[in-house]
C-alpha cells in the first residue's frame, strides 16, 4: 500500500509538472496576424509584413489582397480577420458602421489616378478626354471599388463619360489587362504603374488631383490577435511603414 502512494505521488507530480509545461504563455508577438488590404497595397504591405515578421519572433503574417468593396463585404458577412487597410474612407467607413472597429482608423496614405498604356503608348493617349475615343479599349475598375469610385468622380468633374470594354473588381486586374495586351489603355493608381515598370507607359492627367484616395487602416474588433494587430498598424503609421510605401509611390494621406 505504501509503495501504491508512493508511485501515486509521482503520477501527480508528473502531471502537474506536463500540464505547467502546456500552459506557458506564448512568447510576446507569437501568432498568425490575418491582414485583409486592398490589392494596390500587395507590394508595399508584402515587404511590410516581411519586415514585421523579422522584428517579432514568432509571428506569421497573412495577408488577403483584394478589392476594398469586396474585402468590406467579407468582414461585414462575418469574415475574421485582425486589420482592415482599405483604399479609401468609403469602404472603412462601411465596416465602422457595422461596429466592427476597435477605435477610429487612422489614414497613413494617399494614391492617385493615371492612365496606362502599351509600352510606348502606341494608341497615343494625351489626357483623360483621349480615353472616351471610339474603337479605345479601355478598362477601369468597378464602380464599388474605390479605384471605380475615383474614376467616377472625375467622369463626373469632366463631363467625360467612357464606355470601357471592361470593369474590374481590382485595380490589379486592370493593370493586368493592359500589361497582357487584352486592353489598349487603363486607369489604375499612381503606385500600380510604378510596380508595373516598363510594362506600361503611365500618362498622367490633371484631373486626377481631384479624386486622389485616401488609405485608411484600423484593427478589428472581434481580432483573433489585438496586440499583434496593434503593433502591425503602428509599423504601418510609423516611420518604417511611411519609408516603404514612399518607395512604392504612395503620398502621404
Amino acid at each position: 500500500m505504501r509503495r501504491i502512494g508512493i508511485l501515486a505521488g509521482v503520477a501527480m507530480v508528473l502531471a502537474a509538472g506536463l500540464a505547467g509545461c502546456g500552459s506557458k504563455p506564448s512568447p510576446p508577438g507569437s501568432g498568425r496576424l490575418v491582414v485583409f488590404a486592398a490589392a494596390s497595397l500587395k507590394p508595399a504591405f508584402t515587404q511590410i509584413s516581411a519586415q514585421f515578421k523579422a522584428q517579432n519572433a514568432g509571428a506569421d503574417v497573412e495577408v488577403d489582397f483584394a478589392g476594398s468593396s469586396e474585402l468590406a463585404t467579407q468582414l461585414t458577412q462575418g469574415a475574421t480577420a485582425d486589420v482592415f487597410a482599405s483604399a479609401d474612407t468609403a469602404q472603412m467607413d462601411t465596416v465602422a458602421k457595422a461596429g466592427l472597429l476597435t477605435g477610429n482608423p487612422t489614414n497613413f496614405a494617399s494614391n492617385t489616378l493615371v492612365i496606362v498604356t502599351a509600352p510606348g503608348n502606341p494608341k497615343k493617349v494625351g489626357s483623360f478626354a483621349d480615353l472616351a475615343r471610339p474603337g479605345l479599349g479601355v478598362v477601369i475598375c468597378q464602380r464599388p471599388v474605390p479605384c471605380g469610385s475615383a474614376t467616377q468622380r472625375v467622369e463626373d468633374g469632366t463631363g467625360v463619360h467612357l464606355n470601357p470594354v471592361s470593369e474590374e473588381p481590382s485595380v490589379t486586374d486592370v493593370l493586368n489587362k493592359v500589361t497582357t495586351g487584352q486592353a489598349d489603355a487603363g486607369l489604375v493608381y499612381v503606385t500600380d504603374a510604378h510596380s508595373a515598370g516598363n510594362k506600361v507607359t503611365p500618362v498622367s492627367f490633371p484631373e486626377a488631383a481631384g479624386a486622389v484616395n485616401v488609405y485608411p487602416i484600423a484593427v478589428l474588433k472581434n481580432a483573433p490577435q489585438p496586440a499583434l494587430a496593434q503593433r502591425f498598424l503602428a509599423m504601418v503609421t510609423g516611420g518604417t511603414g511611411q519609408n516603404i510605401l514612399a518607395q512604392y509611390g504612395f503620398a502621404k494621406p
